[in-house]
């Protein structure tokens, strides 16, 4: 007889397809062990095609998946986009669907893992601190500028959720990155400080002890601790009290899941995470700025934030995809296509 948690997932599967959801690929289906949609499954002559690949950064192994556009010829002439995934996220699931869909478009892109996390190295596991964020998006402008046939006056970047709070602080600094774009950007710093939508304002200084004793075990060689980790089940999913973290742990642990993709991170992360915001100094970036989110979801407050507080960026456009909420813009094709259309606009216009 099945167990209960088999027999959840086919009621969840069979309510999704009765839905009329498109369906993720099975990772363990695909040879790149990608979980989204339309997702390669083998690279063919004259199409686009992903090359996995290693790199350094600061003495870590960086694992990345490179898109290459049909008919890519090294000797030829590119733009190129970096794109940095969302917190628990891999280069497998959205990041790497947006990459995917930019190289279609003529781009060659980088979707990596960050260090500490999926496939890249670093211990201890799921560290999660702003500066190691912000190094490997800096990292991914190394390696794909000096990648044939990329032209490095012409490189864009792009960033999903975590990813787009990181990339709009990289791009503060790196002028490289000729033209910046965020997709349901997720202030990590203001989160983790204030709790999602401020709902945790009074308990910081608790939390920040909490930090505070977790970096003191480990500095002992005591057990790591972890954050934002749980195993739920259905119910206790739909019990949740906001919908990107409901919307959350469906995308992450049933419909796109990945063993390489978690939402935990080390309690003691936080004592980094907490002091930071994506918006600080964010007058510094010049760079023409694209910043898109679903009108309705309920993370539309740090878009609009952070948007409001750029005004360093004269060419810059706020872009709400109607009717998506911050999870479904990851993958919902309508709202994936709503994305694609922005940016082959935004990119094809600042990075020609």
């Amino acid at each position: 007889m099945p167990s209960w948690k088999t027999v959840t997932l086919l009621l969840a599967a069979i309510i999704s397809i009765s839905a009329g959801t498109a369906m993720a690929t099975d990772y363990k289906l695909n040879p790149f062990t990608l979980t989204y949609e339309g997702a390669i499954t083998k690279n063919e002559a004259g199409k686009v095609n992903i090359h996995p690949v290693n790199y350094d950064l600061n003495g870590l192994k960086i694992a990345a998946n490179v898109y290459t556009p049909a008919n890519y010829n090294p000797e030829n002439s590119y733009p190129a986009v970096v794109v940095a995934h969302p917190n628990g996220g891999v280069k497998e699931q959205t990041s790497g669907l947006h990459a995917q869909r930019l190289a279609e478009l003529g781009y060659i892109t980088i979707a990596m893992d960050a260090a500490y996390q999926g496939g890249s190295g670093g211990e201890p596991r799921s560290t999660d601190k702003p500066q190691f964020r912000i190094e490997d998006i800096h990292g991914a402008a190394d390696f794909i500028t000096r990648y044939p046939g990329v032209d490095a006056t012409r490189l864009g970047l792009l960033g999903i959720c975590g990813g787009g709070g990181y990339s709009l602080s990289a791009a503060k600094s790196d002028k490289r990155f000729k033209a910046v774009a965020t997709l349901s950007m997720f202030n990590s710093g203001r989160v983790r400080r204030n709790g999602y939508m401020d709902s945790q304002m009074s308990t910081i200084q608790k939390r920040l002890q909490q930090a505070s004793d977790a970096r003191a075990q480990e500095a002992v060689g005591g057990k790591i601790l972890y954050s934002g980790d749980a195993d739920m089940t259905d119910a206790q999913i739909a019990a949740l009290p906001f919908e990107l973290y409901r919307q959350g742990y469906e995308y992450y642990w049933r419909t796109h899941a990945h063993p390489n993709s978690t939402f935990k991170y080390t309690t003691s992360s936080l004592l980094d995470l907490m002091r930071w915001d994506a918006t600080d100094q964010i007058e510094l970036i010049e760079q023409p700025l694209l910043m898109i989110a679903g009108s309705k979801a309920d993370s539309l407050y740090m878009t609009l934030d952070a948007f409001a507080k750029a005004t360093g960026a004269k060419d810059k456009e706020l872009f709400k995809i109607d009717g998506a909420t911050h999870i479904e813009t990851y993958w919902v094709p309508k709202y994936v296509d709503a994305t694609i259309g922005k940016l082959t606009e935004f990119f094809g216009r600042t990075l020609k």
